[in-house]
C-alpha cells in the first residue's frame, strides 16, 4: 500500500504529463504483480463496489475521533471529500503495517456480505494500522469514489514504457470483460490469447467538438464525409467465431441487453466487427433517447419492451472484414465495405447503415445542420476521406458539429455546496418555471459559470437563505438563469412532467426579473416540439 499511495501522491501533485507517465512507468517496473494488475484495473474504470454506506462511515469516523457527528457533518462540506475528512479526523495509527494494494482491496470486497459489527470491526483495525496518506487513499477505495487525474490512454503510455509493448497493442488487450479475479498481469499484459481475442473490441475513435464551423477545417469540403450525430449508444458489434458480443464505449459488455443482435449472426460473416450507434427504432426512423434509456441497465429485457422499444445497430465504420483488421485502410475504403456489407443483409435484421449527407459546399452543410432536430439528431459528423480508425481522442480527422442547445429562462430557488475546489461555494442549484403565482422545479444544474460567477452567487445565497433542508438551502426567488440543454423528455417522475437532457447554466440573466422567466407551458410546448 506504501508504494501505490507514492505513486498516488506524485500523480496529485503534478500537472505535468510526462511527470505522471515517468512516476507510472517506474510504479509499473517495481510493483508486486498483482498490485500492478489492480492498478490498471482501478485506471481503467473497474473499481470495487462500495460495500459501506456513507453514513454508517461517518458515524464511525466521528465515534473514532471521539468528535459529535455533528462536528464531523459540519467539517465534511468544508474539506469537500468525504475520504478526506475521515483521514483528517482519525487519531493517529496504534501500529503499522506493511500490506498489498491487493491485501487491502480483497478486505474492502469481502466486506460486502458481512453484518455491520463486522464490517465496523474491519474497517477500524484497518484505519488503526495505515498512516493518515495511506487512510486518505484506502477510504477512496472504500467509498467506491477512486480517481487518480490519470487517463486510461496516459496509464498505457506508461505501461508500454515498462513493459516495451506497443501502445495500440495494450489498448487492444486492455478492452474486454476482464477482472483481476479472472486473469493475471502475465496472462493480460505479456501472453497472447486467441480465445480473449474473440469477443474482444477495438479501442473507440472519438470525435472532437468543432465549435468555429468547418470553415476552420485544413481542407476542403470535398475531402470531407459528413453524417448525422446520433443520440443513441455508441457500440460495437463483434462477430467472430459463430457468436456475437456487443461493447459500450465505456467497455461494457451488453450482448445479453439488446437480443435482437444475436439474428445477425446469420447475415453478417465471421471476422467482422462494426462501429456504430444503438438506436430505438420504428418504423425506419429513430425514436428519443427516452425509449432507450428504459433498456439501459437492465440484465434481462422483458418482451413488452422488446416490443415497446426495438432496436437497431445504425453503421458508420466497418474495423475488421473477412478477420482481417482494416482499421488503417481509409474512411473512404472501410465505408465502400460497409455499405455492400449492410446492402446484403435483408431489411428484416436490425443494422441499417448511417446515410452519408450530399454537400459541396460548408453554407450547404450548415443548412442541412439546422434541420437536424427534425430527424432526431444532434447535429454533423464530420470525416476526413483519407483517415484511418484511430484510437482515442485525435484531433484532426473527426470532427463532431452538434447544433446550438435549446434554452429556457429559470429561476434559481435552491442551492447546494460543491465538493473539492469548490467545496466553499455554492455551485449545485435547483431551477423553477413559472406557473401562475407559483415556481415548479424542474431541473438541477451545476456547471457553465466561472469561479468569479460562482463566487458572487455563494455570498449573495449566504445573505439570502430562507430555510435549510439538511445541506440545501431554500433562497429568495430572486435571480434568472438561462439553462441549456440537448433534449426535453417526459417524466412522471418530476413535479414539473419533463426531464432535460445535459442541462447546465449558459448565462446569468441580470436583465431578467423573476416575472419574466418562462412557464410551465414553455416547457410543455417545448416537450411537444422537441420531445
Amino acid at each position: 500500500m506504501r508504494l501505490f499511495t507514492a505513486l498516488f501522491t506524485r500523480l496529485d501533485q503534478t500537472t505535468r504529463t510526462n511527470a505522471k507517465v515517468d512516476a507510472l512507468a517506474g510504479y509499473f517496473a517495481d510493483a508486486p504483480e498483482t498490485d500492478r494488475l489492480w492498478t490498471i484495473a482501478l485506471l481503467s474504470g473497474r473499481r470495487p463496489k462500495r460495500a459501506v454506506t456513507a453514513n454508517l462511515l461517518r458515524e464511525w469516523a466521528a465515534e473514532r475521533a471521539a468528535i459529535p457527528l455533528w462536528l464531523f457533518e459540519e467539517s465534511y462540506p468544508i474539506v469537500g471529500d468525504l475520504a478526506e475528512t475521515i483521514a483528517l479526523v482519525l487519531p493517529d495509527a496504534t501500529r503499522a503495517s506493511d500490506h498489498s494494494l491487493t491485501h487491502w482491496i480483497t478486505t474492502i470486497r469481502a466486506l460486502a456480505p458481512r453484518d455491520e459489527a463486522d464490517k465496523r470491526a474491519a474497517i477500524l483495525d484497518a484505519w488503526d494500522q495505515l498512516d493518515a496518506r495511506e487512510r486518505f487513499v484506502f477510504n477512496k477505495l472504500l467509498t467506491g469514489g477512486f480517481r487518480m487525474g490519470v487517463s486510461q490512454k496516459l496509464m498505457t503510455r506508461a505501461l508500454s514504457r515498462a513493459t516495451g509493448i506497443e501502445e495500440a497493442d495494450l489498448a487492444h488487450r486492455l478492452m474486454g470483460d476482464w477482472t483481476p479475479e479472472t486473469t493475471s498481469f502475465d496472462a493480460l499484459i505479456r501472453a497472447h490469447d486467441p480465445s480473449v481475442d474473440l469477443s474482444r473490441p477495438y479501442p473507440f475513435y472519438l470525435a472532437y467538438q468543432l465549435d468555429e464551423g468547418p470553415s476552420s477545417l485544413d481542407a476542403p469540403p470535398g475531402d470531407w464525409a459528413a453524417e448525422r450525430k446520433w443520440d443513441g449508444i455508441r457500440g460495437q458489434l463483434v462477430l467472430r467465431g459463430g457468436a456475437h458480443f456487443l461493447w459500450s464505449r465505456g467497455e461494457e459488455l451488453m450482448t445479453d441487453r439488446f437480443p435482437e443482435f444475436a439474428r445477425l449472426v446469420d447475415f453478417v460473416p465471421a471476422g467482422t466487427v462494426i462501429d456504430g450507434e444503438i438506436l430505438a427504432w420504428r418504423d425506419e426512423f429513430p425514436l428519443s433517447f427516452n425509449a432507450l434509456q428504459k433498456r439501459i441497465g437492465r440484465k434481462t429485457v422483458p418482451k413488452a419492451l422488446l416490443r415497446d422499444a426495438p432496436v437497431i445497430l445504425y453503421a458508420y465504420d466497418l474495423l475488421e472484414w473477412q478477420g482481417a483488421d482494416i482499421r488503417d485502410r481509409p474512411f473512404a475504403e472501410r465505408r465502400t465495405l460497409l455499405d455492400a456489407l449492410v446492402a446484403s443483409v435483408p431489411p428484416e435484421a436490425p443494422l441499417r447503415v448511417s446515410p452519408l449527407l450530399a454537400f459541396d459546399t460548408w453554407d450547404r452543410l450548415a443548412d442541412i445542420r439546422e434541420g437536424s432536430r427534425d430527424f432526431a439528431s444532434e447535429g454533423i459528423m464530420l470525416k476526413r476521406k483519407s483517415a484511418p480508425y484511430r484510437a482515442g481522442r485525435k484531433r484532426g480527422d473527426w470532427w463532431k458539429w452538434k447544433v446550438d442547445p435549446l434554452t429556457i429562462d429559470a429561476v434559481m430557488i435552491y442551492a447546494q455546496q460543491g465538493h473539492g475546489r469548490r467545496a466553499n461555494l455554492f455551485t449545485d442549484f435547483t431551477f423553477a418555471v413559472r406557473d401562475g403565482d407559483a415556481l415548479v422545479p424542474f431541473t438541477k444544474a451545476y456547471s457553465g459559470l466561472t469561479d468569479a460567477e460562482f463566487r458572487k452567487i455563494t455570498a449573495w445565497v449566504r445573505r439570502n437563505t430562507l430555510e435549510r433542508y439538511g445541506p440545501v438551502r431554500a433562497v429568495k426567488p430572486h435571480h434568472v438563469f438561462e439553462i441549456a440543454f440537448e433534449g426535453i423528455q417526459e417524466s412522471p417522475r418530476h413535479k414539473s412532467g419533463v426531464a432535460l437532457r445535459f442541462p447546465r447554466m449558459a448565462r446569468w440573466r441580470h436583465d431578467k426579473p423573476v416575472a419574466e422567466a418562462n412557464t410551465l407551458d414553455d416547457l410543455r410546448r417545448m416537450l411537444a416540439a422537441y420531445g
